[in-house]
């Protein structure tokens, strides 16, 4: 890494710390020649597939999007974030070595609701009653039915 400053090759880590949530590596570095300081960042470099939408749109990939419609099956319910966290780990985890470039997103919708009927039943429900569209109760009550199996 070159100085930004005087933009010699060499230079030394001064103190490295990891970030609050584990994501990132932070750096600061001092110059071999004009011992000034800079910070550098250091992330994973993750190339998540795009996903294709019913409409044939292509979007990039958003954990936030994915964990705001777990949360809101979730919510009112007894899961703690750490289990969520690991139930979208375990979907990326899976996106990942499908070593796909693109995935459609009933694909992913599916990967949701079994991540979450293991989680909670209820939020499983919820999530597929939108998920899947039902036209009447029947389709709802053979949900229903499976689940309380």
């Amino acid at each position: 890494m070159k100085c930004p400053f005087c933009g010699h090759p060499e230079n030394q880590v001064v103190e490295t710390r990891v970030s609050e949530d584990g994501d990132f590596i932070r750096r600061r570095r001092q110059c071999g020649a004009c011992e000034k300081r800079f910070t550098t960042y250091e992330r994973p470099d993750v190339n998540f597939p795009s996903i294709v939408k019913k409409d044939g749109r292509r979007i990039e990939y958003e954990r936030a999007k994915l964990l705001a419609s777990m949360n809101l099956a979730l919510r009112k319910r007894p899961v703690s974030i750490e289990q969520i966290d690991t139930a979208v780990e375990r979907i990326e985890e899976k996106l990942l070595n499908l070593g796909l470039r693109e995935v459609q997103s009933n694909r992913i919708g599916e990967l949701v609701m079994r991540e979450l009927k293991k989680l909670d039943k209820v939020a499983y429900v919820r999530f597929a009653s939108v998920y899947r569209n039902f036209e009447d109760i029947d389709a709802f009550k053979t949900l229903v039915d499976e689940v309380s199996r």
